[in-house]
């Protein structure tokens, strides 16, 4: 179930597959895929379940599906590593939406060749794009013209509940001039924010979107 929120005017919905719309202009945000992250850990002796690759790509697939995206912005950090079947997986997918244009925010570990995202269909925007009244970005910004949708922190809160129990979930995070993303990808891990009681602050669990302030 979606949550909705209101920025600078434009309605946004925010949705339990850690991605966000843009109904008027049918335009999808996603960050931190990381797609590649989990070849890249086994091949270096982590047991991670295989697959969970493919079941990140699944997810993407089924993202695009539903919403019917004309644009999809991706918020850096696509891709993890060095070419793997992964980058393969990823390119089969965007070939099934030859409609939708496909745009990639650089992120710190987006280090492929210019070649390679192109071959992707994807255009590239090293130094973040104005996408009036926002401005899109891989790391959070101080100032930029326009209000800041980034991703790259991964946010995450706590909630406690009776005794020692505790559960940490991925969350939207909100204030006067800033948007941060979750990690869309699996086994990104999350980091907890010291949140303002002015933030908005909208948690995903169950499949849902929820606020919590």
């Amino acid at each position: 179930m979606k949550e909705s929120i209101t920025l600078k005017g434009v309605e946004l919905w925010l949705l339990p597959q850690k991605a966000m719309y843009w109904p008027a202009e049918r335009s999808l945000f996603i960050a931190d895929t990381h797609f590649g992250k989990i070849s890249h850990f086994r091949k270096h002796g982590h047991k991670l379940p295989k697959e969970a690759a493919v079941q990140n790509l699944l997810r993407l697939e089924e993202l695009l599906y539903a919403t019917q995206a004309k644009s999809v912005y991706f918020l850096g950090d696509l891709f993890h590593s060095d070419l793997n079947r992964e980058w393969i997986g990823f390119k089969q997918v965007i070939a099934l939406f030859p409609q939708t244009t496909f745009h990639l925010i650089g992120g710190n570990h987006d280090i492929l060749d210019d070649l390679s995202y192109y071959r992707a269909r994807l255009t590239y925007h090293p130094d973040g794009l104005a996408l009036k009244p926002f401005f899109l970005s891989h790391e959070p910004l101080d100032e930029c013209e326009g209000y800041n949708l980034c991703g790259h922190i991964h946010p995450g809160v706590r909630l406690r509940g009776a005794g020692r129990q505790s559960l940490r979930l991925p969350c939207f995070v909100f204030n006067h001039r800033q948007g941060i993303l979750p990690a869309f990808g699996e086994f990104t891990g999350t980091h907890l924010l010291k949140i303002s009681k002015k933030d908005k602050v909208f948690v995903i669990a169950d499949d849902r979107v929820i606020e919590m302030n």
